[in-house]
C-alpha cells in the first residue's frame, strides 16, 4: 500500500493530489481569485468587435456584448466614459475598445471594463455627424417645404458669431462695400469650444424674442473638424430648424 502524503495547503489554481486534504473554497473566494487573476494578467488590451445587445439604463451606463463570427464578451461602459463619447453606440456597429477584462462578482460573469471606444474604419467626429444628419433627416428637419424664403434685400441682419474674429470684419467689410444701407446687429458668441453651441442656441432665441432682424447670420471662420463641431450640435440645428426668421450658416 502507498503511504499518505503529509498534508499542505495546495494553491486552489492548480491540480489538488489524490491524496491531499480536500480544499474548499467558497464561491466568492474562487470568484474573487479569478477576478484578482484575470485583472493582473489583462489590466490593458484593446478588443475589436461588433456591439450587440446594448443596453442604456438609468443609471447612464452603457452594458452590451462584444461579438464577432466565433464568441462574445461581455462589456460595461460606466456613466462617465459615456459621457465623453462623441458618437452614439448602437447594436451592429463595429468598435475599438480599450478596458480591463475583469470578472463581476454577483453573478461572475467575464467583462470588458471599457474606458475608451472608436468606431471602427470611420473618425468618431465624422461618425457622430453622419449619425445626428441620419436621425434629423429621418424627422423631416431637412424637407424642401420647410425651408423659408428670405428677404431679396434685408434692412435689419443680425449676425451670431465671434466679435473678435475674421469673420465679422470680412463680413461687414462686404456686406458695406456692396449695400451700405443695411442695418447690423452682432450678438457676440463663442464659435467653438464645450459652450459654443449652448451660447448660439441661446443667441437665435434671444433674436427670436427681441424680433427686430429679418435674417439671421451665423458665421465663423474657417478651421479644423475639430474646431468646426460646435456647429454640428444637434440642439443648435433644431433651433435653426424651429427659428421663425430665416437664418443663413455662413
Amino acid at each position: 500500500h502507498r503511504a499518505f502524503a503529509p498534508l499542505r495547503e495546495a494553491s486552489p489554481l492548480e491540480p489538488l493530489d489524490l491524496f491531499s486534504r480536500r480544499q474548499v473554497l467558497t464561491v466568492f473566494e474562487l470568484v474573487s481569485q479569478l477576478k484578482k487573476l484575470v485583472e493582473k494578467t489583462y489590466d490593458f488590451v484593446w478588443v475589436e468587435g461588433e456591439i450587440s445587445g446594448l443596453r442604456r439604463p438609468g443609471s447612464g451606463h452603457l452594458y452590451f456584448s462584444l461579438k464577432d463570427s466565433e464568441a462574445s464578451l461581455k462589456a460595461v461602459l460606466f456613466r462617465h466614459q459615456a459621457a465623453m463619447l462623441r458618437f452614439a453606440l448602437e447594436d451592429g456597429l463595429k468598435v475599438l475598445c480599450q478596458g480591463r477584462v475583469s470578472v463581476y462578482g454577483p453573478r461572475g460573469d467575464l467583462q470588458l471594463v471599457v474606458d475608451t471606444v472608436e468606431p471602427h474604419g470611420v473618425g468618431a467626429l465624422a461618425l457622430a455627424f453622419e449619425q445626428i444628419k441620419k436621425r434629423l433627416e429621418a424627422e423631416g428637419l431637412f424637407a424642401a417645404e420647410r425651408k423659408q424664403p428670405l428677404p431679396d434685400l434685408p434692412k435689419r441682419v443680425a449676425v451670431v458669431t465671434s466679435p473678435s474674429g475674421a469673420a465679422i470684419r470680412d463680413f461687414l467689410n462686404v456686406l458695406h462695400r456692396r449695400f451700405a444701407g443695411v442695418e447690423v446687429a452682432i450678438y457676440p458668441v463663442l464659435v467653438q469650444g464645450d459652450e459654443a453651441a449652448g451660447q448660439m442656441v441661446q443667441a437665435i432665441n434671444d433674436l427670436v424674442e427681441w424680433a427686430w432682424p429679418e435674417v439671421i447670420v451665423l458665421t465663423r471662420g474657417g478651421g479644423s473638424p475639430e474646431d468646426l463641431w460646435a456647429f454640428n450640435d444637434e440642439n443648435l440645428a433644431r433651433a435653426i430648424a424651429d427659428c421663425p426668421i430665416p437664418v443663413v450658416s455662413a
